[in-house]
């Protein structure tokens, strides 16, 4: 039984790991022979959390027997050890930005700006049609989020927005610095298999045929990419990453088709931060791509994160059936 759980965007990580646990008693992972545990990005951290021996997240015991029934925890670009982009967002434009976001959702004249600069877009996107282009990622977006935005403040875009302005734990606790801490507090739990999936995508080199440089929302998207991951290629030189083991290094190189270093990334998080267990797989792919969100932006191996790194279903397919393999045979030294 597969068992999609809800998360806070921005929230501290225990408060996070709290709002893991009480899914997985709603759900009734107390009564389950054994659980396993499957955590993207920040989820990996919330899911190493829960399951820390003697961890005080909640008044009872509930996270100890939770763990007690885990068999496996596995990480997908997972931050372990931090992301260069999270010291970003700390900073007085990263914290702008934060702020406008919190505007966005607790002030009746912010929500009315969206909602009205929403309409607006989904227009734009009716137009781009009339005049005969094709599917885009401003239609995607047009289709699944910006004609379904509703003023009224329960739409579930305000309360994401809202939940954003709660809560920017995390912003702070995912620096290298931050995440120091955590890894000194939050140790793996005895009789768990823990396997990790790692990303990367090759440095993002230009070369735009006729078909992209007349789409505007693909330059647009390319240069956010080339932004984030420039960003995230910048270790702190006073917290590195762990040195993989050259067995570990091969492996990744290999399977990356690319020499991988403490500046490779997916776009969001450095590689290297990414090991944590026994790896499972390497995908060449962006931070989205190994979560399925490569083929938004018309067909194209491309979408919010148009990396160019070619992920494909065969990719995809790979990625996932390691995960499952890592569930089915679990590895417990």
């Amino acid at each position: 039984r597969i068992v999609r759980c809800r998360t806070q965007p921005t929230a501290s990580i225990p408060r996070r790991a709290d709002a893991l646990r009480r899914q997985v008693l709603r759900h009734g992972g107390l009564k389950a022979r054994e659980l396993h545990f499957v955590g993207h990005s920040t989820g990996g951290l919330d899911m190493r959390m829960l399951l820390t021996p003697g961890v005080k997240i909640a008044s009872d015991d509930s996270a100890e027997r939770i763990g007690r029934r885990t068999r496996s925890a596995i990480s997908v670009a997972t931050p372990h050890h931090g992301t260069p982009l999270a010291n970003h967002f700390v900073t007085i434009q990263g914290q702008t930005l934060l702020l406008v976001l919190s505007a966005l959702a607790t002030s009746g004249q912010g929500r009315g700006t969206l909602f009205a600069a929403a309409r607006a877009v989904a227009l734009v996107a009716e137009i781009d049609d009339w005049l005969g282009r094709g599917e885009s990622a401003l239609d995607r977006i047009a289709d699944s989020l910006l004609r379904k935005i509703r003023f009224n403040r329960s739409d579930p875009v305000w309360r994401y927005l809202a939940a954003i302005e709660r809560d920017q734990g995390a912003v702070l606790q995912l620096t290298p610095e931050g995440i120091a801490l955590f890894d000194a507090a939050v140790v793996d739990r005895p009789g768990i298999d823990y396997g990790c999936v790692v990303s990367a995508v090759p440095r993002p080199r230009e070369r735009f045929d006729a078909a992209q440089l007349l789409d505007p929302e693909y330059i647009a998207l390319r240069a956010l990419f080339r932004l984030l991951h420039l960003l995230a290629s910048r270790p702190h030189p006073r917290y590195p990453y762990p040195k993989p083991t050259p067995a570990t290094q091969r492996r990744m190189d290999r399977a990356l088709s690319l020499k991988t270093s403490p500046a490779s990334n997916d776009g969001v998080v450095p590689t290297f931060s990414q090991l944590h267990g026994r790896l499972l797989h390497a995908a060449r792919g962006d931070h989205l791509d190994v979560v399925g969100h490569y083929t938004l932006a018309g067909g194209r191996t491309a979408d919010w994160l148009p990396s160019g790194a070619g992920f494909t279903t065969r990719g995809f397919d790979a990625t996932w059936d390691a995960v499952a393999g890592a569930i089915a045979e679990p590895r417990v030294a």
